[in-house]
């Protein structure tokens, strides 16, 4: 059978810019061959099943040429895949997508264009910059400065003065001295304001302001470099009146993200809409245990049980699906208390339609031992759902009132092991949400951390540098998250050398906060055991800081 291709454009960087086609086009690829740039909340939407195939492009060094990337299409679809070309900004923008379907066109393979939000556009944006504006400019005009080695920029400087409006100029950075030039031999007024904004729509951008006259003078001041949008016209000198990006209560901040699955997706998510980047570097994998035989012994005899405890939302997910595989749901532990350690584990038992009866104020195993030694008497038999590495502090605070503990491993917890950024814990498997024992192994993982503010927009080819979050960008973070303290151990495996006194941790609870002291991190905990306080605690330390 013949497959098909999907020409989709992914907007500036992040996820949450690409179209809702583009997203569910992303989720149902068996291929996907994606550009340099895209960003990672982007590329974490392609199934883990799906076969990935980088062909970025940056200035003067390409990956695969233009059309090899054509044959890999057309051989992809020849299998009979399902595959997506995944572009920054829009495909049909400076994006060589007519090229690419040329070759499908011949071959008779079906094909979709989706279209993606050009840079062109969103990173003005971003900056406050309405690219047209009913007094002041009409019409905008979005020119490539991009060109070929040795070859002069093909741009009719003249007709565009002659336009009028907003000239937005794209991957022109290289060629800004040719640009400025240009535009004022060709009678623009040098007092035109103008801009150059780098590293739109993340948590990085920056804006280098003035007229047309000075502007090659101020980025090279301030030191410009790619991906950058230049904005000349009326319009750029809104920046200032209308710029929100900036005003966010953690913009310009930086943070390592060390949760896995779902919710360290989720609190990374509420770092940027704060205006924070949000590098996700998960520090554990979680994988279940199924068929879990010893797990099954104790749901068959639920009924001897005064309590069922829960320490993370793993152990949730973990303890249902055993369940709904056994043929059971959530009657089946009718009778039984149910208890979490904080309001994260309490919110996955409330997906399940299930409402925790016993919640200690304070998170910690201690705390949640004393709360169930209330109810419980002795001789009163508990039965733990969680990790094979749990900590000990819980079950020990039980058996010290004479309450019959089991202890029963839902979920394996392997600390930098399997760590690759290209191979993630799914989403389903959420984070530990308690503080837990030494793990069995620290291996050294081999992955590279993109940092979101290197992967900023682009259309096409544009020019660019990908670094990645080594040992001196985790030193230069504003702050690094742990949920966990097996996250604290897995996150010093992964990142080794690194000057630990230089880190500030942002900790769930004193287990985990004592960790990462114990590695002599700087530490802050969160009030309470749930996102939006780790969130909140991020904007306190912050406004400390400004």
């Amino acid at each position: 059978m013949t497959g098909k291709v999907w020409l989709v454009g992914a907007g500036p960087s992040e996820a949450e810019l690409l179209t809702v086609k583009a997203k569910r086009v992303i989720e149902q690829a068996e291929a996907v061959v994606y550009d340099a740039l895209i960003g990672r909340s982007v590329l974490d939407i392609i199934p883990k099943s799906a076969e990935r195939i980088y062909a970025g492009k940056r200035a003067g060094r390409h990956t695969m040429p233009q059309k090899e990337i054509s044959r890999l299409l057309l051989s992809l679809a020849e299998q009979g895949k399902k595959v997506v070309r995944l572009k920054g900004g829009d495909p049909f923008l400076f994006g060589r997508g007519g090229e690419e379907l040329e070759l499908l066109v011949r071959h008779g393979i079906p094909f979709e264009v989706v279209p993606g939000v050009s840079s062109a556009l969103a990173v003005p944006a971003y900056f406050g910059i309405p690219v047209t504006h009913r007094e002041l400019a009409s019409s905008v005009h979005i020119v490539t400065g991009h060109r070929k080695q040795g070859e002069e920029l093909r741009i009719n400087f003249r007709a565009l003065k002659e336009a009028g409006g907003t000239l937005v100029f794209l991957m022109g950075v290289s060629a800004l001295h040719e640009i400025a030039e240009g535009l004022l031999e060709a009678g623009m007024d040098p007092q035109t304001p103008a801009a150059i904004l780098q590293s739109g729509a993340c948590g990085r951008q920056r804006k280098m302001a003035g007229t047309l006259a000075v502007l090659e003078k101020e980025a090279a001041r301030q030191s410009v470099s790619t991906p950058a949008v230049i904005v000349v016209g009326e319009v750029a000198a809104y920046g200032e009146r209308f710029a929100w990006y900036e005003k966010l209560p953690l913009f310009g901040r930086r943070y390592l993200v060390t949760r896995p699955g779902k919710r360290g997706l989720e609190l990374a998510d509420r770092l940027r809409e704060l205006g924070a980047e949000a590098v996700e570097a998960p520090a554990i994998t979680i994988e279940g245990i199924h068929p879990n035989q010893a797990l099954r012994k104790e749901v068959f005899r639920l009924s001897v049980y005064r309590c069922l405890v829960f320490t993370s939302p793993s152990g949730v997910v973990e303890f249902m699906r055993e369940l709904f595989d056994m043929g059971k749901d959530a009657r089946h532990l009718s009778g039984t208390l149910l208890a979490a350690i904080g309001r994260g584990t309490a919110g996955a038992l409330e997906q399940y339609g299930l409402l925790a009866d016993l919640v200690p104020e304070v998170y910690s195993g201690k705390a949640l031992g004393a709360l169930l030694a209330e109810h419980c008497r002795e001789g009163d038999r508990v039965l733990l759902a969680r990790s094979d590495i749990g900590n000990p502090e819980l079950p020990e605070e039980l058996r010290k009132k004479g309450i019959v503990v089991t202890d029963t491993a839902v979920y394996r917890t392997f600390t930098g092991e399997g760590l690759s950024m290209e191979n993630r814990t799914p989403a389903e498997n959420a984070d530990q949400d308690a503080g837990s024992g030494v793990s069995r192994e620290a291996v050294m993982p081999d992955a590279e951390y993109r940092v979101p503010g290197e992967e900023a927009h682009r259309d096409e080819e544009n020019e660019g540098s990908g670094k990645c979050a080594g040992q001196n960008e985790v030193q230069r973070m504003d702050g690094v998250f742990f949920t966990s303290a097996s996250t604290v151990r897995g996150f010093v495996s992964m990142f080794p050398g690194t000057d630990l006194s230089k880190v500030e941790a942002l900790c769930i609870g004193g287990m985990t906060a004592r960790e990462a002291e114990g590695y002599g991190m700087r530490v802050r905990i969160a009030k309470r055991a749930d996102t939006e306080s780790l969130v909140k605690l991020a904007v306190e330390a912050a406004a400390i800081m400004s």
